[in-house]
């Protein structure tokens, strides 16, 4: 409700002042400069993820992980005792999110590329892949697809950030990347 009304009931009619059309008119050009800079970002920007993903049967999926596991186990993670993973460059790499685990450990190798598959067998979850700023939604039934090349070596931790229950908290992650 205005403090006052306006002289003419039909306002719309009224003739738009100069200082009104000119903020119109920046504001509309700020609006297309900014859509040509999502556009020129997503093609040149170098940080856009794949999206490839495709329809999956959660026991497919599970089933492909595991099959995976046990080609390329090469240790177990101490206390926790989930496996250690360690794929030749250039594979198909799964991993597996449930409530409340990232599955498995994955043992990547400096500057060589991966194609990690990323599926949840029960709830969304969110795959955030820290310290990079890489978060993506994971959901069940779809086998969501990223090539990776990791640039640096470490220890990555993965954090779920998608609310998925009472165990939320304690659903973490790692990925390391070695050395050749």
């Amino acid at each position: 409700m205005a403090v006052q009304s306006p002289e003419n009931k039909l306002w719309w009619n009224e003739p738009i002042g100069r200082a009104e059309m000119a903020w119109i008119t920046i504001a509309f050009l700020w609006g297309l400069i900014m859509f040509g800079a999502m556009i020129y970002w997503h093609i040149e920007g170098e940080q856009n993820l794949s999206n490839e993903a495709y329809r999956i049967k959660p026991e497919v999926f599970a089933a492909k992980a595991e099959d995976m596991v046990a080609k390329y186990t090469v240790r177990d993670e101490g206390d926790t005792g989930i496996p250690v993973v360690h794929p030749p460059p250039g594979s198909d790499v799964y991993l597996i999110s449930r409530l409340w685990e990232w599955w498995p450990i994955l043992e990547l190798e400096k500057d060589q590329s991966y194609r990690l598959h990323l599926s949840s067998m029960d709830w969304q979850h969110g795959f955030s892949l820290q310290p990079t700023n890489i978060n993506i939604q994971v959901h069940p039934n779809y086998d969501l697809v990223l090539t990776m090349t990791p640039n640096e070596t470490g220890e990555f931790g993965i954090v779920c950030n998608e609310f998925c229950g009472v165990g939320h908290h304690t659903m973490l992650g790692k990925i390391y990347v070695v050395d050749k």
